[in-house]
């Protein structure tokens, strides 16, 4: 990429990660409909027609190694000109690449993950796919050195979303989530969590979640395309219920597993 590319000056640009499962697509057309509306929120217009990304996504997966897991990375930035933040008006950067992904262990599943609380330092702007993530790297990074392996973002007293994760917690047979709006993404992997909770016999709800409430949760989840759903079991410290991975994930989890298996 040029060093005068938009995306490398000024991070002026917007991105897609799409699972891929034994060369299926993982909800190809809702991760292009996010894509768009990124591209969107920054004013950008999408370079290429629906049916152009699949072209070349299909072509993308030919060239590249099959494996069980993978995903495509996407990226469009506002293209190559002299240095300036006023638009130009030159043809955007598309870039593209396949990457392989292992999938959690049965031990790794079981052991569940640690994490924090942590202010929210991001934009106003996060239902966007941008690729300008410092914010994010700092705060994963903040939770790195506390010895965790997660930060959950919180804003104004509410808890969001993990740095790149959405956010679920379990209460009193309910799945909750925050509502979608402009201080988080709109996640894949969580509409499709919210729309297989009744199958598990939990009712979805999307409403705030105040950090009383998070800290109270019977499970917490944070779903994301790579890492799917991963269960909270100790948060700031302290065990979420009984430290380990809850009921309601295992089911969720089985139900997730069997879903990925109608694709292709």
């Amino acid at each position: 990429m040029p060093v005068l590319d938009r995306g490398f000056i000024f991070g002026d640009g917007v991105y897609e990660v799409i699972p891929v499962y034994r060369g299926a697509f993982f909800r190809l057309d809702e991760h292009l409909a996010r894509l768009q509306n990124s591209l969107d929120g920054i004013r950008l217009p999408n370079p290429y027609t629906a049916t152009q990304w699949h072209t070349l996504f299909a072509e993308l997966l030919k060239r590249n190694a099959p494996a069980a897991q993978q995903t495509v990375y996407v990226q469009v930035t506002r293209g190559v000109a002299p240095r300036d933040l006023a638009f130009p008006a030159v043809p955007p950067t598309v870039f593209a690449m396949v990457q392989d992904v292992a999938s959690p262990t049965a031990a790794a599943r079981a052991r569940g993950i640690t994490a924090i609380t942590v202010a929210d330092i991001r934009w106003q702007r996060c239902h966007i796919k941008a690729i300008t993530l410092l914010p994010n790297v700092l705060m994963r990074q903040q939770a790195l050195d506390a010895g965790v392996q997660e930060a959950i973002l919180v804003r104004d007293g509410e808890a969001l979303e993990g740095v790149a994760s959405n956010l679920f917690i379990v209460r009193d047979g309910r799945l909750i989530t925050p509502p979608k709006g402009q201080h988080l993404l709109p996640g894949i992997t969580r509409d499709v969590v919210l729309g297989l909770a009744q199958d598990i016999g939990l009712t979805p709800n999307e409403h705030a979640i105040p950090l009383k409430e998070l800290q109270g949760a019977e499970e917490i989840w944070l779903t994301s395309s790579n890492k799917e759903i991963q269960a909270v079991t100790w948060l700031d410290g302290k065990q979420v219920g009984n430290g380990t991975p809850g009921p309601w994930w295992a089911r969720m989890t089985a139900r997730y597993d069997a879903f990925k298996m109608t694709l292709g």
